[in-house]
């Protein structure tokens, strides 16, 4: 099966084929580091990293995702704290680097930061001015919209439609409401770069299109974020860099993953239910979080509640205990092919809940099997198909155990464990029951099987 992805601009469902064969280009918008990462920021971390994997199976793949460290809520941040914005971007960048690493998530193989590519977006600036596409008024200079005829086709609105639908800035420079700003003027106390139109900084939207023509070229292959940045973000993107590079197509497939709720309702600060990713890592492995985003597909929105980080523990200890109770296949996996269902199911525009269920079936599937060269080849096949998801990368034994959080406790019920069986063995089964109910009070589970006894800490609900 080809891979298919589904392309917003079309708003269809399209086999995906690279423009140079062999090659993906793919340029996702990164995070804006003025505060932690929260659950939205996470899920495209999460989502654009699986679509890299399911990639870099077929392809030479290079993903840059971007750091926006120049905006105002940066500078709204530092001024607050009496530093400057180098102090707030590297604290946040940091911050961001290590959540999604917590999540499984695997750097981009580039990483461009907005501060690093200022004099290329004066020139491209220069570029569409000198075209006709921009032009400069008190110390701003402004995108010209009505100068690009395609312009709201990525939101498939007109521009009446899109101006009425956000929030547009009316100033008396512009020549129309719905012109952009490209560059914007400094005042002392904000951070500012020489520019031919003055001291000033740039707009968010050129940022991102600077970038993807630096380190991906004119036009790209993928271009992917929420939801919320197809207008006026994209839209923006797609014209600017369209006009200044004569009309050539900035980008061939746009890829948008959906919302985050929480509790059927939008997150936001002004309602106080803003999840951060720390938080959620202080209540579960970052495996859990991480299935938990993969649990809807991609495109439709994701509610989360109260049990979603309950249910994906539990998902992942079954698939954990299946990959416990079986050997040989630790030397073999890394060779294995994922499993056809599940790869026809990531193929398929990345149905993530597809997917998972074919894991599942793997694991049952091997809990059934009796035969110990083919529980093997299945062991391998779900360790092979789960690492495509970023998932069960953990030791079997040590996530059944409670993962190295909890390694302090394990010599003591190690000791418990030991001083049972010899009770058992002794045929105190008073004192052998003793220390299990005292196993069991503590969310330790006791397995006996022919080759003695093994313990895992219990699952919610268990």
């Amino acid at each position: 099966m080809s891979l298919s992805l589904y392309n917003t601009l079309t708003r269809s469902k399209e086999p995906f084929e690279p423009a140079a064969d062999g090659q993906v280009t793919m340029y996702v918008c990164g995070p804006t580091v003025y505060s932690f990462p929260h659950i939205g920021n996470a899920r495209p971390a999460v989502v654009f990293d699986v679509l890299s994997r399911v990639l870099r199976r077929r392809y030479a793949l290079t993903y840059a995702r971007n750091i926006t460290d120049i905006d105002d809520k940066i500078n709204a941040a530092a001024a607050e704290e009496g530093v400057s914005i180098d102090v707030i971007a590297a604290r946040y960048t940091e911050a961001y680097h290590q959540d999604m690493a917590a999540l499984g998530a695997l750097p981009p193989d580039v990483e461009p930061r907005a501060t690093d590519h200022v004099e290329a977006m004066i020139a491209m600036i220069q570029a569409l001015i000198d075209t006709g596409h921009a032009y400069p008024a008190e110390g701003h200079v402004m995108f010209r919209v009505a100068s690009y005829a395609d312009y709201g086709r990525l939101s498939r609105r007109d521009q009446r439609e899109l101006l009425a639908g956000a929030r547009v800035e009316v100033a008396p420079y512009k020549e129309a409401p719905g012109d952009f700003v490209l560059w914007k003027p400094s005042t002392d106390d904000l951070p500012g770069w020489d520019s031919p139109w003055g001291r000033g900084r740039p707009g968010w939207h050129i940022e991102c299109s600077v970038m993807a023509d630096r380190h991906l070229g004119r036009t790209i292959d993928i271009h992917g974020g929420g939801n919320d940045l197809i207008f006026p973000h994209h839209e923006n993107e797609i014209a600017q860099s369209t006009c200044a590079h004569g009309g050539a197509e900035f980008a061939r497939v746009w890829v948008h993953n959906g919302f985050v709720n929480v509790d059927h309702t939008k997150m936001s600060k002004s309602l106080g239910n803003v999840i951060l990713v720390r938080d959620l890592l202080g209540q579960a492995p970052g495996e859990a979080v991480r299935l938990a985003l993969l649990s809807a597909h991609y495109r439709q929105p994701l509610d989360w509640t109260g049990d979603v980080l309950v249910e994906a523990r539990r998902k992942l200890d079954r698939l954990y205990r299946a990959l416990r109770d079986a050997d040989g296949w630790q030397s073999t996996w890394q060779q294995a092919a994922p499993d056809d269902a599940f790869l026809d199911a990531l193929e398929d525009d990345l149905n993530t809940p597809r997917a998972l269920a074919a894991l599942f079936d793997l694991a049952r599937d091997l809990n059934r099997c009796d035969d110990p060269e083919r529980r093997a080849d299945i062991a391998a096949r779900l360790r092979a198909s789960a690492e495509l998801l970023g998932l069960l990368s953990a030791d079997p034994e040590a996530w059944c155990r409670g993962g190295a959080e909890s390694a302090g406790e394990d010599a003591e019920i190690e000791a418990l464990v030991a001083a049972r069986q010899a009770a058992r063995e002794q045929r105190d089964f008073a004192e052998a029951d003793r220390i299990r109910d005292e196993l069991t009070g503590r969310g330790i589970l006791i397995e006996d099987g022919p080759d003695g006894a093994r313990w895992r800490r219990a699952a919610a609900g268990e």
